[in-house]
Formats: structure tokens, C-alpha cells, sequence
């Protein structure tokens, strides 16, 4: 017999295992190519998240650190701006007139939300129980006031809130009633109104657009185990529009904070509102009247820390309740 060639022989540990792989690559490397793609679609994204948002939140908190030191006697001479620490955040929450307009608007919070919710909601459900021709139209209707600009909207209610030119006021009087709008007790609470009627048509349509979401097999069961409309809309559209439920509370909570324009227009027709009547209004006080542009950026990043936490607060709250419901 002959011999067999060397050549055509092979070791047994030289074989190419059996998943395939070449001898001696180990695991095949991670491709890159995707992970390149993706944030080739993210980065305009995230170019313009960085420069429209964390831009300048970065800047006023580098502001807020800043303060001006004077010298000379009085503080008359060469003035300079360095380094200051804390102590604008100091400054701020030492004003009493500041405090109080954080008072003020927790308290508007805290009326404004929950009827803010409760009116939009009720309003999504009635409009779906309404009948399809009219729906439309109402839909409409309610929406249109979120068209307005706020400015435009309060000068018309700040008319409507003015004794002698208000049409509310006379109708009021000629029943016995004199109730004042504008006075120190009442301007929080017209500014309420103003708010509500500006705002309860966007969240009604952001409820709309989630009940229109709901399956009818849903609704057609209910029917079947003869469920009537209250049942079907406590135990049926309420659970299942819980998110955008939500949506619209953490939206309406750092809209609370955000308070401005409303008070700024009201302003000029009332002694009630001064330029600290809100924690936004004495920001911009401190900024443009008072040229203070440090201790304004220090109130600024103050309000959005409380916003922060209050609508973080909040989906906390409504996570834990969630995860206890499903215990």
C-alpha cells in the first residue's frame, strides 16, 4: 500500500470547530455599523435638546452663582462680578414678598387642578356620549379658547372682572350682589378662572383622543352584562384613560408654577397684583426692572427645583398606587 500524502492530512486539534467559527477568532466582534446609525438619527435630536434646553439651564445655574461686588464707599465705585456661591439663593428666599407669591401659587394649585381635571374630563365624556353630528361642533367650541393667546384672553376677562364695564357685575348687582373680582380676595380667584377657561379645552381634547383609543369590544361586553353609562364610565373609559389622566395633571401642575402672563395683564386694573404676586413675575422683576440678572436666574432655577419635584412627586405617588393596585 502506499503511503498516504502528509498533505491531505490533518491534525484532529487543527479542525475547524463545529459552531463554524475559523479557527482561532473567538467570538465574532460586535458589529458598530448600527450603533453608528442610530446616533446618526439621534443627533439633531440631541443637538437640539442641547442647545434649546440644557444650554441654557446650565447658564442660569452659572448665573446664579454669579454676584456683583462693589467698591468704593456706599458701593458707588468700580463694580465687578465674580464668583458669589449661594448667597443669591440666600437673598431669595429671605424676600417675603417671594415666599408669599410661592404660597400664592401652591395655593392656586391646588384649587386650579383638581378642577381643571375634573372639568376636562367631564367634558371628554359627554362629548363622547354625545351624539356624532353635534360632537364635532363642540369639540370645537370647547378647544377654541386654547386658540386665544393668553394675553388677548385676559384682557377680556380683566373687562369682564372691572365694576361699571363688566356685564357679570351688573348682572350680579341687580339680584344683590357685589362681588369684587378684583380686590385682594378675589383676584386669585378670577385669575383661576381665566386659567381654567383657557386650558380645560386642550386637556379635553388630549382625553378625547384617548377614549377614541378604547376598544369597542370593550363597551360592546358591557352592553351585554346590561351595564349602564355611569358603570360603563367609572369602571371602563376612567381605568383605561389613567395616562393621559396623568398627562394632563403633571402638565397643569408646571403650569401652575409657570403663572404669568395672566397677573402681569390683570395688573394694571388692580392695587391686588404687584410685580411679586408670582414667583415668574418677581424673576422678571428682578431681571428687567431692577437689572439683577443673577438673583432672577437664582428664583428661576428655585421654581423649576419645586416644579421638579412637585410633578415628580406626583408620578411617584401614582406609580406606587399602581403597583399596589396590582398586588
Amino acid at each position: 500500500m502506499s503511503r498516504p500524502d502528509s498533505a491531505t492530512t490533518a491534525a484532529p486539534d487543527t479542525a475547524a470547530p463545529a459552531t463554524g467559527k475559523p479557527p482561532g477568532s473567538g467570538d465574532t466582534p460586535r458589529r458598530r455599523r448600527p450603533d453608528r446609525a442610530a446616533w446618526g438619527f439621534l443627533a439633531p435630536f440631541v443637538a437640539l435638546f442641547a442647545f434649546t434646553f440644557a444650554a441654557p439651564v446650565g447658564y442660569a445655574v452659572y448665573q446664579s452663582l454669579l454676584t456683583v461686588h462693589r467698591s468704593g464707599p456706599q458701593g458707588l465705585g468700580h463694580s465687578t462680578v465674580g464668583f458669589g456661591g449661594l448667597a443669591n439663593y440666600r437673598l431669595a428666599l429671605a424676600q417675603q414678598d417671594f415666599l408669599e407669591g410661592f404660597g400664592r401659587v401652591l395655593l392656586f394649585g391646588v384649587v386650579m387642578v383638581p378642577l381643571m381635571i375634573v372639568l376636562s374630563t367631564a367634558l371628554a365624556l359627554l362629548l363622547q356620549a354625545a351624539s356624532q353630528r353635534w360632537a364635532q361642533f363642540f369639540r370645537a367650541a370647547y378647544f377654541l379658547p386654547y386658540g386665544v393667546p393668553g394675553v388677548i384672553a385676559s384682557v377680556l376677562w380683566g373687562f369682564l372682572y372691572v365694576p361699571g364695564v363688566s356685564p357679570i357685575s351688573d348682572i350680579l348687582g341687580h339680584i344683590g350682589l357685589e362681588p369684587d373680582f378684583l380686590g385682594y380676595d378675589g383676584v386669585l380667584w378670577s385669575i383661576t378662572n381665566i386659567v381654567i377657561w383657557e386650558f380645560a379645552g386642550y386637556n379635553m381634547l388630549v382625553l378625547t383622543a384617548q377614549l377614541q383609543s378604547i376598544p369597542q369590544e370593550l363597551y360592546e361586553a358591557a352592553r351585554i352584562d346590561a351595564a349602564n353609562a355611569w358603570q360603563v364610565a367609572w369602571h371602563i373609559k376612567l381605568p383605561l384613560i389613567r395616562p393621559a389622566l396623568v398627562l394632563t395633571t403633571v402638565f397643569s401642575i408646571i403650569g401652575t408654577l409657570q403663572l404669568f402672563v395672566e397677573p402681569l395683564v390683570i395688573k394694571p386694573l388692580t392695587s391686588a397684583v404687584n410685580m411679586h404676586y408670582t414667583p415668574n413675575l418677581a424673576a422678571y422683576n428682578e431681571a428687567f426692572a431692577n437689572n439683577n440678572v443673577y438673583l432672577a436666574a437664582a428664583e428661576s432655577v428655585l421654581l423649576a427645583l419645586v416644579a421638579c419635584v412637585l410633578s415628580f412627586g406626583f408620578l411617584a405617588l401614582v406609580n406606587r398606587s399602581s403597583r399596589r393596585s396590582k398586588r
